[in-house]
């Protein structure tokens, strides 16, 4: 499986960003995909997932701001993120859980933290950076 990831880029508070993240896979399956990042200093943690039912889940610090979608026909996942902060700033990395029961994605997005779960296709990442 392979992600490839693009769309990083500078941005001012307050501004947007699109990620795009095209898949060597089918992006609606029996399995978790979505978006995780990793900021200066800190844990990698989820940001966004979609679960085998297409039903996202988002972490707390995101909610309200961040909307994941994906587009089966072009097999890419996409994070549309507004309002972003310097607290965004990060690599941003798209991945799947190939083995994940269908139902089950949500953990990712709210207690992942770098280790646990079956995380075993990653992207390169691309770099977000959210200056004053």
């Amino acid at each position: 499986v392979q992600l490839a990831e693009s769309g990083g880029g500078m941005v001012q508070p307050g501004g947007s960003l699109r990620l795009s993240c095209v898949a060597s896979l089918r992006t609606r399956g029996n399995y978790c995909i979505g978006w995780f990042r990793q900021g200066p200093g800190k844990e990698r943690e989820g940001v966004a997932v979609v679960d085998a039912d297409g039903s996202p889940s988002y972490a707390d610090s995101v909610k309200g701001r961040f909307t994941i979608s994906r587009d089966n026909d072009k097999n890419t996942l996409y994070l549309q993120m507004n309002a972003l902060t310097p607290e965004d700033t990060a690599m941003y990395y798209c991945a799947a859980d190939l083995s994940a029961p269908p139902g089950t994605c949500a953990w990712y997005s709210e207690h992942y933290r770098g280790t646990g779960g079956a995380l075993g296709a990653w992207g390169q990442g691309t770099l977000v950076v959210v200056y004053s």
